[in-house]
């Protein structure tokens, strides 16, 4: 043997080592501790949108609570977040989501924690509004249509626009915590996009709703989570609504309808995010990943009656609700529905401007 090829030799047995003893040393090393889980989490939600029956699980499987606190509109959660108000995991509209993203409100997800978000339908997954689902979890979706007592109407309600027949005058009701969905459903009774940042289209949407401003009733007034009761007792005939007020509502009377406006149904999807001031990320991103799994996830869908984007779920939904046209519709019933889609900078002010002119009005 050569020098040359013994050199090489000891070179490739002093490598072997070496490579031994680091696989001992990294053998030997303590495996990474993981995060402690906190004692308690924050949950910032609308009223009763959260069955308590999943929360209680939560916390038997985990020992972590969840304080459970809600909002009146989707813009009061977002100036509390701004306020500097500390939650864990908020309940917030996709449209919001690029605009809290550009505020820095919002704490990036670690995927490997949300292992369960393979349950979700593709459909759902990595859209415009977060690329990549970095910021946001896809939670629920649905329609907004109007919610109507058939019997107490002389004539079918179809459109947006009956809100404003004047035979119902002081019987037809908003909610008044959803601005964006009030300008938007009015856009489309005047047969403008829901999405419209046109200042003349806004102008248009803030005059018509200042007609109909002395003869709609404030349905917050009634009841924070639904219609269904205040419909029930005929003070009110028709409202803007959802179809979780349906099916409260004809539990109390048979005569409350769904109706997909024939000017346009509104589009709405709802998802979980971390503020980025959370201090209790991994023990928020364990509770994301707990909601997501298809038992829980059909629970609730089972108890509030909003349509899921988690196919693994759909075997656990009660077939009741999993066929019910009104809260999974049929593709060809959202052909003139139209997705409130997030504004830009500019348009949000406007936006917040027309609604401001709306609300000191007298």
């Amino acid at each position: 043997m050569t020098k040359s090829h013994r050199s090489g030799v000891q070179v490739i047995s002093t490598l072997f080592v070496l490579f031994v003893f680091s696989l001992f040393f990294i053998s030997c090393a303590p495996a990474p501790t993981p995060s402690p889980l906190a004692n308690e989490i924050t949950f910032y939600d609308w009223e009763g949108d959260m069955p308590q029956s999943v929360l209680d699980m939560f916390i038997a499987e985990t020992g972590v609570r969840v304080n459970y606190l809600v909002y009146e509109s989707q813009e009061e959660a977002i100036e509390k977040m701004r306020a500097g108000q500390i939650y864990d995991v908020v309940v917030m509209e996709s449209r919001f989501i690029p605009q809290l993203v550009r505020e820095s409100l919002l704490a990036e997800l670690d995927q490997g924690n949300l292992l369960n978000s393979k349950n979700l339908s593709a459909n759902f997954r990595d859209l415009a509004y977060d690329p990549n689902n970095r910021y946001s979890v896809p939670y629920n979706w649905g329609t907004t249509g109007l919610v109507v007592r058939t019997d107490l109407v002389e004539e079918p309600v179809i459109r947006w626009a009956d809100l404003w027949n004047p035979l119902y005058q002081g019987r037809v009701g908003l909610w008044m915590g959803q601005q964006r969905e009030v300008i938007s459903l009015t856009l489309k009774s005047l047969g403008y996009s829901a999405n419209s940042d046109d200042p003349a289209e806004l102008e248009a949407a803030l005059k018509r709703l200042l007609e109909l401003k002395p003869h709609v009733l404030v349905l917050e007034d009634f009841d924070l989570y639904t219609s269904a009761g205040v419909l029930d007792s005929g003070r009110i005939v028709m409202a803007m609504g959802y179809a979780s007020d349906v099916l409260t509502g004809m539990e109390l009377n048979s005569s409350i309808s769904y109706v997909l406006p024939e000017d346009g149904a509104l589009l709405w999807n709802d998802t979980f995010v971390i503020p980025a001031n959370s201090q209790n990320k991994v023990t928020a991103e364990l509770f994301l990943n707990f909601l997501m799994r298809a038992d829980i996830n059909a629970r609730i869908v089972n108890e509030n009656g909003y349509a899921t984007p988690n196919e693994a779920a759909y075997p656990f939904i009660e077939p009741d609700l999993l066929n019910n046209l009104m809260i999974f519709p049929l593709n060809d019933d959202l052909v003139k529905t139209e997705l409130i889609l997030p504004l830009s900078p500019e348009g949000q002010k406007l936006y917040d401007e027309i609604w401001g002119r709306f609300t000191t009005a007298p």
